[in-house]
């Protein structure tokens, strides 16, 4: 940054250099060009007042005296009378030069061309005379440009002096800019005093680092509650298994034994499985490819699945909506909506109603779930979503829950452009509303048929 702020400093001052001495010459060649043009003007007057007064001697002896200018005397009808630098003789007619034909007709004339018989740019002025012939005087443009480039010299020492100047601010100023950034505290961004144009940098990173410490707290959290819930099964499956082992166990009891042996298992593999599920959501799945499925057909499938677990729990389940079809994948679907009406079941009361619904509404398609159990408090709804969260964590290990099937329904939601949301009374019931948004891939299943 340091060495940027110099590089430019040093472009602007040479470039301010630049323009300037291009702007001076130009300047210097139109004052020059202009003293030049008076200069020929008053000689041309005196040369044509000697002239009418002398005759042609005169011209002899201006040529002596003055090697600079050339004289050139033209007749009315464009015949050279007399020529300072060149032979008359062998010079064409010049009543077609466009300052002799100014002369003739208005009083006088100039231009600017490049003579063909000197080979150089020249400025011309020409003045009729009394008896109609013209007095041509002329000089040559390179003193012009020699004088406007006579200030070179001068220029090139004051830039050289200027970018001393130049460099040596530029190193202080670039130190004084810099001290204020040199002293940040990237890790409390917002407790810096600096630069008005830093602080929307300072905004980002001290939101980055909110974000990146709570990232960091939930990944550690995550990794401690996964242990403690492995733990708790692989403690009792090593404590059922020691007892059998040591043979303290009676013959009638081997099965019990076993039984809750086998439940543990059980729990662990299930708790295993939705971890890897969770991390797969986590991660995007980019393994798995979105295709069509129909809402109503898969929650159809799920009840059924589920129908054994209600039958035993004495809750009655519904199906009720239309077909509606969205654009996801199908594993991921299957598991957030099991995952809802799983729990509609568990946490019911006996002879409770589980109503599920699918179809269209204004906000976009949806799956409501809706269930007559225990409910949730206000104070629970905010963290249900969250890892491991449970409202009653005896319950739930009783009916098998690993804390992670709401968080699966969130990320897989997020996974599908959806929203999750939860309305809940303690003792009247639950209802989980999936919202798949407007702009997510909806499919007309009047197009696609039914699935």
């Amino acid at each position: 940054m340091k060495n940027r702020i110099r590089k430019s400093m040093y472009l602007v001052v040479f470039l301010s250099l630049a323009l300037s001495y291009v702007l001076m010459t130009f300047m210097v060649y139109r004052q020059t060009l202009e003293n030049i043009k008076t200069e020929l003007k008053q000689e041309a007057s005196y040369i044509a007042i000697s002239l009418e007064l002398s005759g042609e001697a005169y011209l002899q002896r201006v040529n002596e005296a003055d090697s600079v200018t050339r004289v050139t005397h033209i007749s009315a009808e464009g015949e050279v009378l007399y020529d300072s630098k060149t032979d008359r003789t062998t010079l064409e007619n010049h009543k077609s030069r466009k300052e002799v034909q100014e002369a003739l007709q208005n009083g006088d004339g100039e231009q600017i061309r490049k003579s063909d018989t000197l080979g150089e740019e020249m400025l011309y002025y020409a003045l009729r005379m009394e008896d109609g012939s013209v007095l041509r005087v002329s000089r040559g443009m390179d003193s012009v440009l020699q004088t406007a480039l006579s200030a070179f010299p001068q220029m090139l020492v004051i830039g050289l002096i200027l970018i001393g100047l130049a460099w040596g601010l530029a190193h202080l100023e670039v130190q004084r800019l810099m001290r204020p950034v040199y002293g940040l505290d990237l890790e409390h961004p917002m407790e810096n005093t600096v630069y008005e144009e830093l602080v929307p940098l300072l905004e980002r990173l001290d939101t980055q680092n909110q974000e990146k410490a709570k990232v960091e707290q939930i990944r550690k959290e995550f990794s401690a509650n996964v242990s403690h819930e492995l733990k708790t099964p692989l403690t009792s499956i090593s404590g059922y298994a020691e007892i059998m082992k040591e043979g303290l166990v009676k013959p009638e009891d081997t099965k019990k034994f076993a039984e809750r042996i086998y439940q543990e298992a059980s729990r662990m593999i299930t708790l295993v499985s939705d971890i890897i599920q969770i991390s797969k959501l986590d991660e995007g799945l980019p393994e798995m490819e979105k295709e069509p499925v129909d809402l109503y057909a898969l929650s159809k499938k799920i009840i059924i699945r589920l129908s054994p677990l209600a039958e035993k729990k004495q809750v009655q389940m519904e199906l009720v909506g239309e077909p509606v079809c969205v654009e996801g994948v199908p594993q991921v679907l299957e598991e957030m909506i099991s995952n809802l009406c799983e729990n509609a079941v568990k946490y019911n009361v006996e002879r409770g109603k589980v109503s599920v619904w699918t179809g269209k509404t204004l906000q976009g398609i949806k799956v409501i779930v809706t269930d007559t159990g225990i409910g949730i408090s206000k104070e629970h709804q905010d963290r249900i979503f969250e890892r491991f969260y449970r409202v009653d964590k005896s319950h739930s290990r009783e009916t098998g829950g690993t804390g992670l099937g709401l968080s699966i329904v969130k990320h897989g939601a997020m996974l599908h452009n959806a929203e999750i949301s939860v309305q809940s009374e303690v003792g009247r019931g639950t209802r989980m509303e999936l919202t798949f948004k407007e702009d997510t891939d909806i499919i007309n299943l009047s197009d696609e048929g039914r699935r």
